[in-house]
């Protein structure tokens, strides 16, 4: 049924009143917010923030972590029928003046200090911006600008106003139609200036229900809250789908304690994309290498075992009563401990999105019987258009058109969406909007990619990304970066990757160690180093290296399609790629563009043979202050194999 956000608060208000609703952690110890208790928080922001001047139809911008008072704005933003414009917490004040100014925004909810100097910082930049709340007052004591406020003011005042006007909040939340927007995420900006996806609140909850029913989701589901917000993955699964389900929303103390508040909630419903599942995988390989070798010796004999096994039995098929008792064994001693570590010993479904999946990496956790799906969407989707089904995940895939799609692929091999999901406009940008919206409602997604024999869409790369290479042994053969990419991240040693090879006879990649796992790594080998860039070129590190690639190119060799994506050089760089620098979106995409403008040196020094390059390379740190980091960087041949069968 048609209904908006703050209703469905509402009716679980009314239905449930004393069932949790969300959760926070503060020093150390769990504290829950009920679903009346959230109904009353929601009813005095809404009457603060009517009396502070917000309207209908006006933008609010909020700034923060997962926070259960943040959520309580977002929906008294919302039972206004003001538009939450959500933005990433470690962007930096610049990243903020464009999305503040397009979208008008004057009112802004903050979490806390930092956010706060944010805002102060930019107020030349942005004159309309004339009110800010913070939520946690720490560090804020001795700030003394009239525009700041707290938020339990905020509430106090809503109170007042409330006194004032009793029948006024249900007025409000009476008067709001499904089709009012409901909120606006603005995109990462990888080509230009980020653009405001604007979306209704019928396609949030459309998308939001229709994922529900085919996962049969639950009052009873636990939810861990830990990504930004600012994301539409996280705003679907911890707020709408929260929303349409009723279940319980979990937000962990701070980031450096999420490992440990994951184990303590047990989510019964997760969800994170591919570089989350990456750094458990790393935490866990470096446990395995500080083993005794008795230990190790278990682990890879069973993890063998689970490989071969594990997939099988978590999709039903036939598997021997020998080997399905050898892998309960195998359940016993490592599989269930190793998924307590991880904190997903109760995970019902889990769910990666937001960038294509490592198959490796993917097999790896569905074999240790983590139920391990792919989904696939945009932020322009309101993220539900394919989901994989129970039993039928493949790695190789992005499931299923769900409930209210229909997808169809172009002449181009692009995918193109139609939903109740898809956005209502970018915000003041009726060009960009005609672009990707066609007049009879189709949404151009820019992926490259083909339904397969099972009804299964599988996404080759981004349609722009997806090139071919030109002269050499494989002229003419399909170029796709991501995939090359995602294969070199399974390996624990390596953070991120970048490979080119578009109209190349070739193809070359740039790698990011990872700093941590190499660490421990190199520390038992009694190899020391000053720093990343000094661990980065040791001679030691790039055999390590050129390890994981020539086992990346000796599979590649077997795919008859990309047997020509084998690396033929690579370097390691000496800097991480960081979303500061501007070679990463705030979600940890690769820039590709950026890149490849940004070390164009290091790729002319790899495609014309040099054996290294030198390089000074500008860089911002995290207090503001910009400075540079230069290294002569070494530059590596890697072995590549005879196709398994003709490349086509």
């Amino acid at each position: 049924m048609s209904t908006t956000f703050p209703r469905l608060m509402l009716a679980h208000a009314a239905q449930r009143p004393h069932a949790p609703a969300l959760r926070e952690k503060e020093f150390g110890i769990w504290q829950t917010l009920t679903w009346r208790q959230l109904e009353a928080l929601v009813r005095e922001l809404a009457h603060g923030l009517a009396a502070a001047g917000l309207r209908r139809g006006e933008h609010l911008l909020v700034v923060g972590e997962n926070r259960p008072r943040l959520s309580a704005v977002l929906l008294a933003a919302q039972a206004l029928g003001a538009i939450p414009v959500p933005l990433y917490q470690d962007a930096v004040a610049a990243e903020f003046v464009f999305p503040i100014n397009n979208a008008e925004i004057a009112f802004a909810v903050v979490e806390d200090q930092e956010q706060v100097d944010k805002m102060l910082e930019l107020r030349g930049e942005c004159p309309q911006l004339r009110q800010i709340w913070f939520d946690k007052p720490r560090g804020l004591r001795n700030y003394t600008q009239p525009e700041l406020t707290s938020l339990d003011a905020l509430c106090a005042q809503g109170r007042e106003h409330a006194g004032r006007h009793p029948r006024f909040f249900d007025e409000q939340v009476a008067a709001a139609q499904p089709g009012d927007s409901a909120a606006m995420f603005f995109t990462s900006g990888t080509t230009g200036h980020p653009k405001g996806v604007v979306h209704t609140h019928l396609s949030l909850i459309d998308r939001a229900q229709a994922g529900a029913r085919f996962d049969k989701l639950t009052s009873a589901e636990e939810v861990l809250a830990y990504l930004p917000p600012a994301w539409i993955g996280q705003n679907i699964f911890s707020y709408a789908q929260w929303l349409a389900c009723g279940y319980v929303v979990n937000a962990p103390e701070s980031a450096s304690t999420v490992s440990i508040d994951l184990k303590e909630i047990g989510p019964t419903y997760y969800f994170a994309p591919p570089r989350v599942f990456e750094a458990l995988l790393t935490s866990v390989m470096i446990r395995m290498e500080d083993a005794s070798p008795a230990k190790r010796y278990l682990f890879e004999r069973c993890m063998r075992l689970a490989r071969r096994v594990g997939p099988g039995l978590m999709d039903g098929q036939a598997v021997g009563l020998l080997e399905r008792c050898k892998y309960a064994l195998g359940n016993l001693l490592i599989y269930g401990p190793l998924r307590n570590t991880l904190g997903l010993s109760r995970v019902r479904v889990a769910y990666t999105a937001g960038e294509a999946i490592g198959p490796d990496l993917f097999s790896f956790y569905r074999s240790i019987g983590i139920n391990l799906k792919q989904l696939y969407g945009s932020t322009e989707t309101a993220v539900f258009v394919c989901l994989q089904p129970d039993r039928e995940a493949r790695a190789d895939t992005v499931g299923v058109p769900i409930d209210g799609v229909e997808i169809r692929v172009a002449d181009s091999g692009e995918i193109l969406v139609k939903s109740a999901g898809l956005l209502k406009c970018y915000y003041k940008n009726p060009a960009a909007t005609a672009e990707v919206l066609t007049p009879e409602g189709w949404y151009h997604t820019g992926d490259a990619g083909f339904i397969d024999g099972h009804g299964h869409l599988k996404i080759i790369d981004r349609a722009k990304d997806v090139g071919h290479l030109r002269g050499g042994a494989f002229d003419g053969a399909m170029f796709a970066p991501k995939y090359v990419e995602n294969k070199l991240k399974f390996f624990p040693y390596i953070k991120e990757a970048v490979a080119f090879g578009d109209q190349r006879a070739s193809v070359c990649a740039f790698v990011n160690i990872d700093f941590e796992a190499v660490g421990n790594w190199a520390e038992r080998r009694n190899l020391s180093y000053a720093g990343y860039n000094d661990l980065a070129q040791k001679p030691e590190v790039y055999e390590l290296i050129r390890d994981c690639v020539e086992k990346v190119n000796a599979d590649l060799a077997e795919d008859k399609v990309l047997a020509g994506s084998q690396i033929g050089r690579f370097l390691v760089l000496h800097k991480e790629l960081d979303a500061d620098d501007g070679e990463l979106t705030r979600t940890r995409k690769v820039k590709r563009a950026a890149i490849a403008d940004k070390y164009a040196v290091l790729i002319e020094a790899l495609y014309e043979g040099r054996q290294s390059q030198f390089i000074e390379t500008a860089v911002k740190f995290e207090d503001g202050r910009t400075g540079s980091v230069s290294a002569d960087l070494r530059i590596a041949e890697a072995k590549t194999f005879t196709p398994v069968r003709s490349a086509a």
